[in-house]
């Protein structure tokens, strides 16, 4: 059992990248193009910040779940959500459940793991490093 699950274990890394990239891409959708409809809370007409955080989350989003530039763009993603709970959630309440925030926490830690973990065997970095070996 223990053989047959650390074979998977690349693969479900994959899954985690990709599933984790494409709830991410969700929220900057919705900020910035009311897609698949408006975030609740978000004012109009966008503020720079959070036009910022929508553009990172719809472009960070879309090459973590690609597995493409997967650290690096891992890594910057942790960073928006670290801040964004901070500045959005932190000062509505300690507990992130009641102030909102857990949400940004599991993204934050997720994508740290990415970052450090690498894209899995289902992506972009890991077919060109393959070819360039």
């Amino acid at each position: 059992m223990e053989q047959m699950l650390a074979a998977w274990r690349p693969r479900m890394l994959s899954v985690l990248r990709i599933m984790a990239a494409l709830l991410f891409m969700e929220h900057g959708l919705m900020k910035l193009f009311a897609f698949p409809l408006p975030q609740p809370g978000v004012p109009e007409p966008l503020p720079t910040i959070l036009y910022a955080a929508a553009i990172i989350e719809i472009a960070g989003g879309a090459l973590i779940a690609l597995g493409l530039f997967t650290r690096p763009a891992a890594f910057i993603c942790a960073g928006e959500m670290a801040i964004g709970y901070f500045t959005a959630h932190a000062s509505h309440g300690f507990w992130p459940a009641a102030n909102g925030g857990d949400a940004a926490i599991l993204f934050c830690f997720v994508f740290l793991y990415i970052a450090v973990a690498g894209p899995g065997s289902w992506s972009i970095d890991a077919a060109s490093s393959s070819r360039t070996r």
